[in-house]
């Protein structure tokens, strides 16, 4: 009996190790994970004001540790559901229309079409351009788990994108940056502005060098009339759990020669806002993140009345909220983002812009301000 014990316990300590080494190599080899920086981008980035013991660090002090109790409690509630987390119903798009997309060209036009999440499509100053791209069915490094995209009558792909000058990103979490989207995107694109250390990622995954574009904050590129400008931002970065916070997060001030967007990214609340605000602005459209928040991490993002301070800090002519409406990455439900956005904008008398998605949102034009997601059940 003893012997029959020792060969089961050694077959299930063999078991584990397998399933560690299997686990280490998948990380370390899977394609998806990317790549950390090294050689001289490693240098550039250890050379930045805004690198210090080892990790980039936000300009005020972050919090992203939880106690244990509230970690257990966040994670069980995550695996259970929480009611109303994700629509019952499929919701509705507006099929892209590209010629209002694209309009004259000429560098008094803006226009915007939001994909869910972060994804959008702006045209400025004759330039389209591409945000945090994920149009994967899942926000993961995974295709058999992780966070699944709500149920749209219609999902935007690659092949349907209109010509896109650029790509532009604000960090490498995987609701931002996504592996599958970008080896269709390989090819299509000759540019890509990304934060430091971003770049690593996209040579790995077959993107040359001389596209890549990487900016610490406020370094600035120019595209033609065109000024990007990686601007701070609150958050974090990371693709696995040994490489948090290598590489750089931001948000992008769009400069034309006669409008301005601000692209806010992931971002919590703090004072650099205003600075933003009052460097790069005043913007014609802000599109600030609303959504994926939780009072146990509101250092890295933002509770949506903050968001629509935001708006004001930045000074954003017009809002259109992001970064909800596509995944269920947090404790509250689907609705709630925009719901308690729209009242605090109501009282503070800001003006807001609440496009379906896929609808075109040109500046000059009626904007719309429909409440879509009253509608649904």
């Amino acid at each position: 009996m003893k012997k029959v014990l020792k060969r089961m316990a050694l077959i299930l300590v063999s078991l584990l190790i397998l399933l560690v080494i299997a686990a280490v190599a998948f990380v370390n080899f899977a394609p998806q994970f990317g790549e950390n920086p090294a050689g001289e981008r490693l240098k550039r980035i250890q050379a930045s004001p805004n690198f210090k013991d080892g990790t980039f660090q936000n300009l005020v002090p972050t919090s992203l540790d939880m106690s244990a109790g509230k970690m257990v409690s966040a994670t069980w509630k995550m695996l259970t559901g929480v009611p109303g987390a994700e629509p019952t119903d499929t919701i509705q798009t507006v099929p892209f229309d590209v010629k209002q997309f694209e309009g004259n060209g000429g560098p008094e036009q803006v226009a915007i079409s939001w994909f869910g999440h972060s994804s959008l499509l702006i045209r400025i100053q004759g330039k389209t351009l591409l945000t945090d791209p994920v149009f994967s069915e899942r926000a993961s490094f995974a295709s058999f788990s992780g966070p699944k995209r709500f149920p749209f009558d219609h999902y935007m792909n690659v092949d349907e994108l209109p010509p896109v000058d650029a790509v532009v990103l604000s960090h490498d979490h995987y609701d931002h940056l996504d592996y599958e989207t970008f080896t269709k995107l390989k090819g299509k694109v000759s540019r890509f502005f990304v934060p430091l250390g971003v770049g690593a990622h996209l040579e790995k995954w077959g993107i040359a060098p001389n596209q890549i574009t990487e900016l610490d904050w406020h370094e600035s590129a120019k595209f033609g009339d065109l000024t990007l400008v990686c601007a701070p931002a609150r958050h974090f970065s990371g693709r696995s759990l040994t490489n948090r916070n290598g590489t750089l997060w931001c948000s992008w001030a769009l400069l034309g020669t006669q409008k301005r967007v601000y692209y806010g990214g992931d971002t919590g609340y703090y004072p650099g806002l205003k600075n933003i605000g009052e460097k790069y602005g005043p913007f014609d459209i802000a599109l600030l993140e609303c959504g994926a928040y939780n009072e146990d991490w509101i250092d890295i993002h933002m509770m949506p009345e903050q968001t629509a301070q935001a708006q004001l800090d930045v000074k954003g002519d017009l809002l259109i909220p992001i970064h909800w409406g596509k995944f269920n990455l947090a404790l509250h439900t689907w609705r709630d983002p925009i719901q308690r956005l729209m009242k605090k904008s109501a009282e503070l008398g800001t003006k807001v812009a609440t496009p379906r998605i896929g609808e075109v949102v040109v500046l000059g034009s009626t904007v719309p301000t429909g409440r879509w997601w009253e509608t649904m059940p």
